[in-house]
């Protein structure tokens, strides 16, 4: 498990994985070096690691280990929002390094990746001006990239897939980003984010480099939204200044040989600081009834739909008929600027009552930067109205200064018994678990971006659970019940021979569509994971399809086990997911047309089962909201071909009898 000796000058140790599959190989000589092999096939080449404070010796002036400490651990997590599963198991073996100038070194194995964290022992305030991290590749590898134009940025990338070789030192990515080097694959994000700046990525001709966004010196409110942009005009030369004594975020390299392996990966979980907050009975998971996707496009109703009372009563309706939980106010229930205002149309405590009397709670959309210049009286209203919850938007940064907001704003909000779904923002990064009540994110390109674009692909579809949900829970916002294929799955030719301008999708912001079936939709929701989970479309379209919608309506958004019957990253997914007694399954497909296998042996054993299927209509290929629904009875011995069109999909309830 453990190993360790000297080599002419160079310190030299070994950490493997509980299974020995994974083998850390760290060498000590005028600085720290990692090498990583993955089932006896070397995947990391030797890569630095180095921390660069002030006034201080780093590991690169010929620091020396005094001590190690090797620890195993094997135990169960229960976390408090179950994301994939009720319980987790966090089996690793550790090995610490202790320098002789107050530099600790964490390396942790898992039989599903590594991970490693810095720890300082100084005894004052330090500055910190760099960090070193290195991910090298032996050979050259396909990579998954989320290119960013700046540190700037809503964390909504496409993942363009690109040989590590052709990206250039400029080229810079959020994370997490995926590294496919020959068939293993490795994730690279970060967790435990806390008082330090978020990790993102530059090439480097054999890897990938860690960078981060330096301190902020300087903003500019930037017209015409100045409640909500702010970028960066000045930043120090230094990442963050911190405590000299304390832990580090971890650096965290999911691995797996399988692209399943990696949907039930749950390390930044695993590895991010316990819960804060006590009791968390008050957390509710649930679903939203949200309206800025759909424009508050009402129909067939006798008032005026928009931004005011009556239109919110009716999605309160709705969730009411439907068994959501919430409704959110997204933009304009407050005067721009001002969240101790209300617009003139909007009677919030009157929209609040009228929920609570229907059993449904209502959450609070919030500019991040009024909240920012509002904070305590802010917060205050939020529970005095009555609301559950708070959505602030528009983050776009996740500098030391920034991070440290996230962090207040969930502190705060626990305190007055609020959820928090924060959008404009970054990844995932452990606050989850600290803080139970941050309940979502999103920091991924979803549904909404069908609005103004062609990039909410099928492809992207399937490609988000293997990449962005690896880091935990994203609010895509699903649902679409206006459903068109979209350019790429049409067709290869038209009668011409020629490839078709294809009309069926087209961009429309005030009444968006998907570039996918109908089922394809309605399965994203057992397939893409967020415990406040939102139906994006309008509640007088789910009415209309009533058929759709109650299904969605009826699939929970945490779950007590996870199973992946399918992976393969970019080209389909599959999984089934179990809550209570009750199964569900949900698959996403690409662009290409396919037939997948569906075997229940996850079933309990001597059980008859009754399984509600939604799968893609035999002329869903041209007509995306076409579908059928069939009613069977099943078992565990019971197998099943899904018949997925292009950009289609399969959904499914399966209940004991």
């Amino acid at each position: 498990m453990f190993a360790s000796f000297s080599l002419q000058a160079a310190q030299t140790y070994k950490l493997l994985s509980p299974d020995a599959n994974i083998k850390v190989k760290l060498e000590v000589e005028n600085g720290l070096t990692y090498q990583v092999e993955v089932g006896g096939k070397p995947v990391i080449a030797r890569s630095e690691l180095d921390l660069i404070i002030a006034n201080h010796p780093s590991l690169s002036a010929n620091a020396k280990v005094l001590n190690t400490n090797k620890t195993k651990m094997e135990e169960w997590l229960e976390p408090e929002v179950k994301v994939k599963s009720a319980k987790i198991k966090n089996h690793y073996n550790e090995l610490e390094l202790i320098f002789d100038n107050q530099y600790h070194i964490q390396f942790r194995a898992f039989d599903n990746g590594i991970a490693y964290r810095f720890k300082t022992n100084l005894k004052k305030d330090i500055q910190v001006d760099h960090e070193v991290a290195e991910f090298n590749f032996y050979g050259d590898s396909l990579v998954y990239f989320p290119q960013e134009e700046s540190f700037y940025s809503h964390n909504e990338r496409s993942y363009l897939k690109k040989q590590l070789s052709d990206i250039a030192s400029t080229d810079l990515a959020s994370t997490p980003t995926l590294v496919d080097s020959k068939g293993v694959k490795v994730l690279i994000t970060e967790t435990a984010l806390e008082d330090y700046a978020g990790l993102w990525l530059l090439g480097n001709g054999g890897g990938l480099t860690g960078t981060f966004a330096n301190y902020p010196l300087a903003k500019q409110a930037l017209k015409p939204l100045v409640d909500r942009n702010e970028p960066i005009t000045k930043r120090a030369n230094y990442i963050a200044k911190t405590d000299g004594e304390r832990e580090f975020p971890w650096r965290v390299l999911a691995i797996a040989e399988n692209d399943a392996d990696l949907i039930t990966n749950q390390l930044t979980y695993q590895l991010a600081k316990p819960n804060q907050i006590g009791d968390t009975s008050w957390i509710k998971p649930g679903k939203v009834a949200w309206d800025w996707y759909n424009a508050n496009n009402l129909f067939g109703v006798d008032f005026k739909a928009g931004v005011n009372t009556q239109t919110y009563k009716y999605y309160i309706d709705f969730a009411a008929d439907y068994g959501l939980e919430y409704v959110i106010l997204d933009e304009g229930w407050y005067p721009l600027g001002n969240l101790m205002g209300t617009v003139p149309e909007m009677d919030v405590p009157e929209i609040i009552a009228y929920a609570k009397r229907k059993s449904v709670d209502i959450i609070l959309w919030t500019s991040w930067l009024t909240l920012r210049d509002q904070f305590d009286e802010a917060m205050d209203r939020f529970a005095e109205l009555g609301a559950v919850g708070i959505k602030p938007d528009f983050f776009q940064r996740d500098d030391q200064q920034m991070v440290n907001f996230y962090w207040k704003i969930a502190e705060e909000a626990a305190k007055r018994k609020l959820l928090v779904d924060y959008h404009g923002s970054y990844k995932p990064a452990g606050l989850r678990r600290t803080y139970p009540n941050v309940i979502s994110r999103e920091g991924v390109k979803g549904l909404e971006w069908n609005k103004w674009s062609q990039d909410s692909t099928p492809e992207h579809n399937t490609t988000l659970p293997f990449i962005r949900m690896v880091a935990g829970p994203m609010d895509y916002t699903p649902g679409a019940m206006s459903n068109a294929v979209g350019p790429k799955a049409f067709g290869k030719v038209d009668y011409d021979g020629h490839a078709p301008d294809h009309k069926d999708f087209s961009i429309r912001f005030i009444r968006p569509m998907s570039q996918t079936t109908r089922v394809h939709q309605m399965a994203m929701l057992t397939v893409f994971e967020s415990p406040l989970q939102m139906m994006a479309d309008s509640p007088s379209r789910y009415r209309k399809e009533n058929e759709s919608a109650r299904f969605m309506a009826k699939v929970p958004t945490v779950w007590d086990d996870t199973k992946v019957l399918h992976g393969q990253i970019g080209d389909f997914i599959s999984v089934a997911r179990l809550n209570g007694n009750t199964w569900f399954v949900g698959t996403l497909n690409d662009e290409n047309a396919r037939e997948l296998n569906l075997d229940l042996s996850f079933l309990a054993g001597g059980k008859k089962y009754q399984m509600t299927i939604f799968e893609d209509g035999i002329n869903a290929d041209k007509f995306a909201e076409d579908y059928k629904k069939r009613v069977i009875e099943v078992d565990k011995n019971t197998k099943l071909t899904m018949k997925l069109a292009a950009g289609g999909g399969y959904t499914a309830r399966i209940e004991a009898l």
